[in-house]
């Protein structure tokens, strides 16, 4: 020390002189304050020219002597000898090197000590099992897909359950390649289930590891992966063989060998789609269904290039199928529904869903109803060929159906309408029309028939020649109705909807008359004197006639209602006070959406009201301010407030 001063150390007392050439250079050391009473001479400040000069060597020295200069192959044998879960996570998080080599660590590769290397000081000396069973699930989307991130799940999922589900939702930011799936395949054969969207990067390479490590793999999810091809399917059918449930969408590369293998090796498969896959063809279809038809329960086709051939198989062979789909299958024709319905193997199908498919005529929808005895629930849409006759012949053969639901058929009229009610038995329970245009609102004249007994449910969207005419004829056919739904039928009035509502004996449980311009305060009290009683959920969104003489009568009433929407009508504050002055009225559900009427002076009445509901909407009510809303997010917490 006394050499770096120029100090020899003899004396015991400072002699008076700075020990630095200049006095200011002991700033170098210490920062003295200007409170500080020293004295020091004035001298010229000595000037510093020759900078430091660290030693390289030394310092590479130093950084060559880490962990980091052991080759792989000795950061494989240490870090394979871990003791558990919490030491590899820790080890993964150093660098991205540490990370894929600990990700390349299969489970059986681990080194298996019996010492203490599997008990957790958690559990008092317990021993943890380590079996992955597969509790986990994890999501990647967009920019967060990457290959780093899924191996950080592989590790770090291993000893914590193991994963279970794996979704990956890509984009053009993701960074999936076959590198990260390989890491997933190595350390998690719990895999159950596997949903890749949106990947084009994506090969056969890293997921056939997949398929040759997650054996337990159940649900496989597939859509817009180009450069998968049959080489994975064929692999994943044969190692896999507890897997029951599969989607195909827009997998160019996947065709007919893939999915003849999976109908071969796929024993448990229980339901299995199809959408847009321009290499798939007949061959494939009959593959699949001529061999795992007796187990197959769910079964969708969708934009595929397939004829009558693959249909007549699936009417033969589909023996187990409960649920079956076919839309924009504009290869089959008539004789292919024809053909499936006179197949006599659809004998279990429950539900079935028609899409625009020309096939879908009078004639192959007859056959369908003649060879599906069981079937419960039909939905056709978009069929252009499809008219009154097919639709009461379907009806007559097909005694089992309780749901119908018709869109964009626009053969269908009023004539079929009443035909299909009065000849649907005493089964059916639901009908649903949406925007079919080939009603026309005239007086029907309809007979003295019975009347349909058995539905509950009937639902009418967007049909524009549906009018008066029309509810009046189906008031006089169906007086259980319990749910009646009316939107966006700008043509029906007061008067025909009340004769609808006098001839509802069971009385009215939910009614949805949104987008119906024409009703009135009128219509609305009478409602609510004859069903009030049985009223639970109101719907009057976009009716603009109605006012506070409809919420009136709705708030002396309705007993039992706990759901009402009156959005965009001409209510005020004085509609949301008789609300509040009901004792019986009990809201769970309350919407004034885009009620410009309304106002500030409400509160006290949205308060008393707010005691039960657990759902407000006050969005687009520009007479509210915003201090008031706070008011009922503070007073209101139980409810949860839309403004």
């Amino acid at each position: 020390m006394s050499k770096v001063l120029r100090f020899t150390g003899g004396e015991d007392f400072y002699s008076g002189r700075s020990i630095y050439q200049s006095p200011k250079e002991a700033n170098l050391f210490l920062s003295l304050g200007n409170h500080v009473d020293v004295y020091f001479p004035p001298s010229k400040r000595s000037r510093i020219s020759a900078p430091f000069v660290f030693s390289e060597d030394l310092f590479e020295q130093k950084r060559q002597d880490t962990i980091e200069v052991l080759p792989d192959e000795c950061l494989f044998e240490i870090f394979r000898r871990l003791p558990g879960g919490q030491e590899r996570s820790a080890c993964a998080c150093v660098s991205k090197r540490w990370l894929n080599l600990l990700s390349n660590i299969c489970p059986n590769e681990r080194s298996s000590g019996k010492s203490q290397n599997n008990l957790d000081p958690t559990c008092g000396g317990e021993e943890v099992s380590s079996e992955d069973d597969g509790f986990l699930s994890r999501s990647l989307e967009g920019k967060k897909a990457t290959d780093i991130r899924l191996a950080a799940i592989a590790v770090g999922t291993a000893d914590r359950g193991g994963l279970g589900k794996l979704s990956i939702r890509g984009s053009k930011l993701s960074h999936v390649t076959s590198l990260g799936l390989g890491a997933i395949a190595r350390s998690c054969p719990s895999l159950k289930a596997l949903s890749l969207w949106h990947l084009p990067s994506v090969g056969d390479e890293g997921l056939l590891e997949v398929a040759n490590g997650c054996h337990q793999l159940e649900k496989l999810d597939l859509c817009q992966c180009p450069n998968i091809t049959n080489k994975f399917l064929v692999a994943v059918a044969r190692n896999c063989p507890n897997l029951t449930d599969i989607s195909i969408e827009s997998c160019s590369s996947i065709g007919n060998e893939g999915l003849a293998a999976v109908g071969q090796f796929c024993q448990n498969l229980k339901s299995i789609s199809i959408k847009n896959c321009p290499s798939v063809g007949d061959q494939g279809i009959v593959g699949l269904i001529s061999r795992a038809g007796s187990a197959l329960t769910k079964f969708k086709l969708q934009a595929l290039n397939i004829t009558d051939v693959s249909l007549a198989v699936i009417g033969h062979y589909a023996t187990a199928v409960t649920d079956l789909t076919l839309a924009s299958l504009h290869n089959v024709t008539e004789r292919g529904f024809w053909v499936m319905g006179n197949g006599h193997g659809l004998q279990r199908l429950r539900s079935l869903i028609v899409t625009a498919c020309r096939g879908a005529t009078d004639l192959g929808l007859e056959s369908l109803g003649k060879g599906c005895p069981n079937l419960k629930q039909l939905c056709i849409r978009s069929s252009a060929f499809l008219s009154d006759g097919g639709l009461v012949s379907f009806m007559k053969s097909a005694r089992s159906l309780e749901s119908l639901q018709l869109e964009e058929c626009h053969r269908i009229t009023l004539s079929g309408l009443y035909g299909l009610v009065v000849g649907c038995g005493d089964k059916l329970k639901s009908l649903a029309l949406t925007n079919c245009w080939g009603f026309k609102d005239f007086d029907f004249g309809s007979p003295q028939v019975s009347p349909c007994k058995s539905l509950r449910s009937f639902a009418v969207r967007n049909c524009p020649g549906f009018g008066d005419a029309c509810l009046v004829a189906l008031g006089k056919i169906c007086p259980h109705l319990q749910q009646v739904e009316l939107s966006g039928l700008t043509g029906i009035t007061d008067e025909g909807l009340l004769r609808l509502l006098e001839c509802c004996e069971a009385g009215l449980v939910k009614v949805n008359l949104s987008g119906c311009i024409n009703l009135t305060d009128q219509v609305v009290s009478a409602m609510a004197k004859l069903h009030g009683r049985t009223l639970e959920v109101l719907i009057l969104d976009g009716c603009t006639k109605v006012s506070d003489l409809g919420l009136l009568a709705i708030a002396e009433n309705c007993q039992l209602l706990s759901d009402l929407d009156v959005s965009k009508c001409a209510i005020s504050d004085f509609g949301l006070m008789a609300l509040a002055r009901s004792s019986q009225l009990s809201l769970q559900v309350l919407s004034v959406s885009g009620c410009s009427l309304v106002s500030d002076k409400c509160l006290p009445a949205l308060k008393k009201v707010g005691r039960t509901l657990l759902g407000l909407n006050l969005q687009h009510c520009t007479a509210i301010s915003t201090r008031s809303v706070d008011l009922l997010l503070e007073e209101l917490w139980r409810c949860d407030i839309l403004a």
